[in-house]
């Protein structure tokens, strides 16, 4: 049975327990209390193809004889709730209605049974999605003393969602979901959360979430839910925990989805683990092996120093389209491991397929290749052809220091002249001491000391310096 028949089900029933389905009811304002006896023949032929033969048209037959007589207050009141009944089962909602107002305006309906009637043309109204006056009759309802019970009470939160009174909304569904205790019931939860959401509560909402989703570890949309709530406030780190915990879980599959935990890991300055989800999942196909993402994963792997995980990578993405761009960026990660033939060789083949930015720098890297094999030539013309600062600075350096290379072999040949020549003076002093006080090493030091000046004189790092 669907909701509809179950609700017009309700409504008889309520009807029903209201004013009862015979003629003998109380009128409030009314001194008659019973029928004259032609009114009351036809009356009972209506009732009886109403309550007992089911025959609504026969039984409104008789309505309408019994309308076009004139009848005291009492049988008025009868004809018009048996009336609303009649026109409940024939689907005339709108003819119920004004049956039921004009019975509780003309006080055909004692006051112990307003509310019933109120809430009756409340449900009548809901059966026709007119939410507005259902409201407004279950709010007369509860003003003539209606009590809502659990069921009653859902249905109060439903409406009051449905005309945007988000917090009145809220009320009555707190109230359910106190009232089902442990009776967990999903649709109260997913209402709660629509409401919070729709108030801006993240404190309820978060709550509200959490519960959730003990209940459905592996429901999707409250997992999301959760990291939309953290979005929203701002709190990245937080959201990231929800989206790692997703992708742990399996939750996340498609190549958006898990770029967003690649990004996350990024962003908290962890590229090893950025790189490490993102080439796990290119080799399992959920993302694509495009240059974009091969350029990116190679980034990954070298901002983490992880130059030889990065140089595979970097090979792939030259292979994908990449060009002069990432085969510098190969001849960078090889000089970063000190590979220098493969440096140099990269970045050859780089400045050839074109597409580098910066040449000069290429060139100065292909120099320092060269100098760290000990090819200082081959350094020297690379550093020129850089043309630009950080060529001419290696060039200084190479200068600088092979002049100091020089430098040094001509102080360790001076050094060895002078300390002869100092042996020299020693040794003519003591020839005065007599012959037997020099020490037999003075008798080779004119030959040593010719040998010292020669070698000073023709080495050419000192005749550069003398010069």
């Amino acid at each position: 049975m669907g909701f509809k028949a179950t609700l017009k089900g309700a409504v008889l029933a309520g009807m029903m327990a209201a004013f009862g389905a015979g003629a003998a009811m109380a009128q409030a304002a009314c001194e008659e209390t019973q029928f004259s006896s032609k009114t009351g023949e036809i009356y009972l032929k209506a009732e009886q193809s109403a309550m007992t033969d089911k025959d609504f048209n026969a039984a409104s037959q008789f309505m309408n004889q019994l309308k076009s007589q004139e009848l005291n207050c009492y049988e008025e009141g009868a004809v018009l709730k048996l009336s609303a009944y009649i026109n409940i089962e024939r689907g005339d909602r709108q003819g119920a209605i004004r049956d039921l107002q004009s019975a509780l305006d003309k006080g055909y309906i004692p006051a112990k049974d307003a509310a019933q009637t109120y809430y009756n043309i409340a449900q009548i109204y809901l059966q026709g999605e007119n939410v507005e006056k259902a409201l407004e009759f279950m709010k007369k309802w509860q003003q003539a003393g209606g009590q809502p019970d659990r069921q009653q009470k859902w249905q109060l939160a439903v409406l009051y969602q449905r005309v945007d009174d988000f917090q009145t909304a809220i009320k009555w569904a707190e109230e359910v979901k106190r009232d089902d205790g442990s009776n967990y019931k999903q649709e109260v939860y997913d209402l709660l959360i629509y409401l919070y959401n729709s108030v801006d509560d993240k404190a309820k909402l978060a709550s509200i979430l959490e519960e959730v989703l003990v209940r459905n570890p592996t429901e999707r949309k409250y997992w999301d839910a959760i990291a939309g709530n953290y979005f929203a406030a701002n709190e990245e780190r937080r959201a990231f925990e929800v989206q790692k915990a997703m992708y742990l879980a399996g939750l996340l599959t498609k190549e958006d989805e898990l770029m967003r935990v690649v990004n996350f890991y990024n962003r908290f300055n962890a590229p090893y683990h950025a790189a490490q989800i993102l080439e796990k999942e290119m080799n399992a196909g959920r993302i694509s092996k495009s240059l974009k993402n091969l350029e990116l994963l190679a980034n990954l792997y070298q901002v983490a120093r992880e130059h030889e995980k990065a140089i595979p990578v970097i090979k792939q993405a030259a292979a994908a389209g990449g060009g002069g761009a990432m085969l510098e960026r190969l001849g960078r990660s090889y000089a970063d491991l000190q590979m220098w033939e493969e440096t140099e060789e990269a970045l050859t083949d780089a400045l050839n397929a074109g597409g580098v930015k910066d040449r000069g720098t290429a060139y100065v890297m292909i120099g320092q290749s060269r100098y760290e094999r000990n090819d200082r030539a081959g350094a020297r013309e690379a550093f020129r052809q850089a043309n630009n600062r950080g060529g001419r600075g290696w060039l200084q350096f190479m200068d600088s220091e092979e002049a100091t290379a020089d430098a040094l072999v001509c102080f360790e040949v001076q050094s060895a002249y002078l300390n002869i020549e100092n042996e020299a003076k020693i040794c003519k002093r003591l020839e005065v001491l007599g012959e037997e006080n020099v020490p037999e090493s003075c008798k080779t030091v004119p030959e040593r000391l010719k040998a010292a000046e020669e070698k000073f004189n023709n080495t050419p790092e000192c005749r550069a310096q003398r010069s």
